[in-house]
Formats: structure tokens, sequence, C-alpha cells
């Protein structure tokens, strides 16, 4: 079926959907961010040295370990590790990690179905993904309730209308009203069909990603899959120090056929590193060499993030909190020494512990976005929609946070200094007790002057009032309502598509349905 496809691929896409794409709604994506903008660094040379002699010590003196996994072990040991069987532990010698980690590239392109909304990760971009893996949603008409296929096909349609949001991204929630061992075939469908921005891969089970591998080979093509990378897909490590079989073995799959990784340890300090910044930017670094180095014993050159989720938590409730200072420190820092390592990295993301979208929700995301602005990240996963610490995807924050990634893109362009910026005709012409409302320079300037809210409101009390004195989550609703009612299904050969359908029934057809 895939090859058959790829022959289809080879003919251009097919009649029907050029004539699709013709009298098709045109829907505005802005570009991946490019920063023209210092970054902020936060760890000076002494530190940054301290925390990578401990990593190189940590991995040779302590190590780590790969459960379940027989076949990474016999890869470290002929590799040159020192492997101990019995305890499933990988001793790494100092400087092999890095070593190996020389042959990641330092950007990765990763390709769109439409070729206008593909990405490059690495450098001085920052790509926006949107929220990932909760089981919840929450609206403002049914409240806090178990996710549906329904509910995830609505987020990714409002991923794919949202013009600051880069990436479709991968389990924006969890559709618990499918199987298990089935519901990552819907989910990579709706992706591909509802959308046609950039998306990810399943990695709960790695036959899950052989299948995204597969369903990519329709889409793509064979070929191109195997020469290009058309999915990021997220690798969590099991913090502290343990790479589980699952995800390592997803990793396989993935590195094998030319598809990106996010290596990421996935850590609450002071439950699963150490309470201190600098103990734990030497572990996440410890965790990020060793899986990087692993990525490239599988295929040298196979494309990698450098990933770090971390945040901090509360001693009393021992719940995580988000969009702490500490949290920023561990971004800035971990960014730095991802950059060393001359690798793309991943962090950010619009973070909270917040129940609802309120105050507490916008000041824990907002530090969160800026620190992802400012730290050098490349590929931020939950820009928008995460609520209650990653439990629930919010419909009203999703858009209210997409739409403040537009800030982010503005503060990325930096201050123009050219004769326009510069704006001397008008200070001549307005000139002492003028105003520059109607100056030539206003009037030329004014629609790209400001960046301008599509979810805020600005209007003066009185209108507020009369229209019903709505606050944000009310904007929000809303503008998802908006944007719903305005999505038009991203043009698709049929053929294509009816390839992907098919090859989803069959492998449902395959296999009982299993909820574990």
């Amino acid at each position: 079926m895939a090859e058959a496809a790829t022959r289809r691929r080879g003919r251009g896409g097919g009649g029907a959907a050029r004539r699709a794409a013709r009298t098709g709604v045109k829907i505005e994506t802005a570009k991946f961010i490019e920063r023209n903008i210092p970054l902020y660094e936060i760890l000076n040379e002494e530190a940054l040295e301290i925390i990578e002699t401990n990593a190189e010590t940590l991995l040779e003196e302590v190590g780590v370990n790969f459960v379940n996994n027989k076949g990474a072990l016999d890869r470290w040991k002929e590799a040159g590790a020192e492997v101990d069987y019995q305890a499933e532990r990988v001793r790494i010698p100092r400087g092999m990690a890095r070593e190996l980690c020389k042959t990641a590239p330092s950007k990765i392109i990763q390709h769109a179905r439409n070729p206008e909304k593909s990405v490059e990760i690495g450098g001085d971009t920052l790509v926006c993904a949107p929220v990932y893996g909760p089981p919840f949603v929450r609206d403002n008409e049914g409240g806090r309730r178990y996710a549906t296929m329904a509910d995830f096909e609505k987020f990714v349609k409002l991923g794919y209308m949202s013009k600051w949001l880069h990436h479709s991204g991968g389990t924006v929630c969890e559709p618990t009203d499918v199987a298990v061992n089935k519901r990552h075939l819907d989910m990579l469908l709706a992706h591909m069909t509802l959308s046609d921005k950039p998306f990810m891969g399943s990695v709960t089970e790695p036959s899950r990603a052989q299948d995204s591998v597969e369903m990519c080979e329709i889409l793509f093509g064979k070929e191109f899959v195997q020469e290009n990378t058309v999915m990021t897909s997220l690798i969590n490590i099991n913090s502290p120090m343990t790479f589980d079989d699952v995800m390592m073995g997803a990793l396989e799959v993935y590195a094998k056929n030319n598809q990106a990784c996010i290596v990421s340890p996935f850590i609450v300090g002071g439950a699963m590193a150490p309470v201190s910044v600098t103990g734990t930017l030497t572990q996440v670094l410890a965790e990020v060499l060793a899986g990087i180095a692993y990525s490239q014993l599988i295929r040298p050159g196979a494309p990698v993030i450098f990933g770090a989720f971390v945040t901090s938590i509360d001693m009393n409730s021992g719940a995580p909190t988000f969009g702490t200072p500490e949290a920023s420190q561990i971004l800035y820092g971990a960014g730095q020494l991802a950059r060393r390592l001359g690798l793309p990295f991943r962090s950010g993301g619009g973070l909270c512990g917040s129940k609802l979208p309120d105050a507490q929700a916008a000041y824990e995301t907002a530090h969160t976005h800026n620190a992802a602005l400012m730290g050098g990240v490349n590929f931020m996963l939950h820009s928008c929609g995460w609520l209650e610490g990653g439990l629930v995807s919010s419909f009203e924050k999703f858009v209210m946070d997409a739409d403040q990634l537009g800030t982010l893109h503005k503060m990325a362009q930096g201050v123009a200094y050219d004769e326009n910026a510069q704006a001397m005709d008008a200070v001549r012409e307005v000139g002492p007790g003028g105003h520059y409302l109607g100056c030539a320079h206003t009037q030329e300037n004014f629609k790209e002057a400001f960046w301008r809210s599509e979810v805020l409101d600005y209007k003066p009390f009185e209108t507020w009032a009369d229209e019903g004195a709505r606050d944000t989550q009310a904007l929000a609703g809303s503008r998802v309502e908006t944007l719903m009612a305005a999505y038009e299904q991203p043009a698709l050969d049929p053929e294509i598509e009816a390839a992907l359908r098919a090859y989803v029934e069959e492998k449902k057809a395959s296999m009982p349905d299993a909820f574990v």
C-alpha cells in the first residue's frame, strides 16, 4: 500500500487535489520564528564547565539504566561502554557520549505536506507546537471531562487555523473513547487530513512508531521519508537516569528511519532530580548525552533534539509548580548546554498549574513563553492549551495562548533602525505641539506598527459593557467558535487520503481493542 502511494505521489499529487487547492480558503500561517535578538545566558564559563564535568562523572561512575532492552545493552557494550547485564546498567567512559553526539545534525528541516509550512528546528529559530498528552479537556460549556476523538479533531482544526502556531503537534489530548492500541491511528489520520502543518508520531509502543512511519510513507512517499524528516516525536527519559524499553524502542524505530526524536528528561525538581538548579542541570545533561548518543548508535546522523522538561515542586503538597524562577533558570542553562553541543533545543511552553485559564495561568504561561524566547528554545512543545499541570487541554486557553505567541514573533524581530524606523521626516512634519495621527509616516506604517491581539479586549468601558462585559475566558470561547465556523479542510490528494483511511481500517481490524 505504501509503495503504491509512493507511485501516486510521483505523478504530482493528482488533478483533484490541484483543483481543490485553487478553490480552497487560504489560511494564513506565520513562518517559524527567526530571532534577531540576543539570547540570555545565565551561566558563566566556570559554571558550564563544572556542569559538563560532573555530567561526565555521572555517566562514568554512576551510569544509566537501559531496562528490558538487551539489544541496547549489547550496542553499548560493542561501542565500548561498561555494561552490567544483571543490573541493566551502562557506564559510559568520559567523553564517549559527547563524541557520539557529534554526528547528530545541528539543524533539522521537518517537512510538512504543504511545503510552505515546513519548519527549521535549530540555530536561531523557534517552532511552536501545541499542548501534548492531557487525558482531560475543558471548555466554557462542558467544564472538565475526559477527552474524546471529537475533541482531538477540534484541537487539530484550531491548530491549523492559528496563525502563530507552526506545528500541529502530537497527542493534543488523549481520546479516551478509542482503544489505547488503536487511538494513535486515528490521531495521526487527523493530523494528516485535517491540517497541513508538520506533526508528531506515536511513541507509546514501538509498533505504533512503526505504524507512524508507514502512514508517513503513504502521505509523503517511502523514498522521501527515508531521505527527509517528516516527524518529530517525543522520547521521555524516566528520570532519574533510566531509559525504558518502550521509549527506547520507539526511538530505535524513528532513528532507523531518519525521523527526529526529542530526547527529553521528565523532571520534577526535588523529586526526580536535586533541588538545586546546578544539580538538576547536571542530571539533565547526563541523561540527554546518553539518550542522544544511543540514537547515534542506531544510525549516525539521525536527527535529534536536546530536550529539557523541568518543573519545580511545592514542598508542602508535593504538586509540581510551573512558571517559577527556578524553572526559567534551568531552561536558560539547558539552552546554553545544548548550544555548546551544537544541537537543537526543546523546552518551554504555556505551562501552568492553574485549574482554569485565569490570572494564575496567564502569569505562569507568560513567564515560560518569555523564557523560551530568550533562552534559545528551538522547538516549544505545549505552546498553547496546557492547563492544570498538563492534565487538561483547554479550548479557551488554546486560543488565548496561540494568540499570545504573536508577541514572541514581534519581540524576536528586534528593533529596526533603518531610515523608516528613525522617523525623522515624521518629527519634522509634526513639529512641537502637534500630533502624529495624521502624518504621512503614521499613515504609511500604522497597519504593521503595533502587534494586536485577536482575543483580548481594547474597547472603551462603555462599549465593553454594552457587549456583555465579557472576561477573557468568554472572549476566548467566542474566538473558538469563530475559528471553527471558518474552518475548511486543506486539500489532499483523494487517492492518498483513501489509502491512509484504508491503512487505518485494516490495522484496527487486525487486533482486538485494548484499554491498557
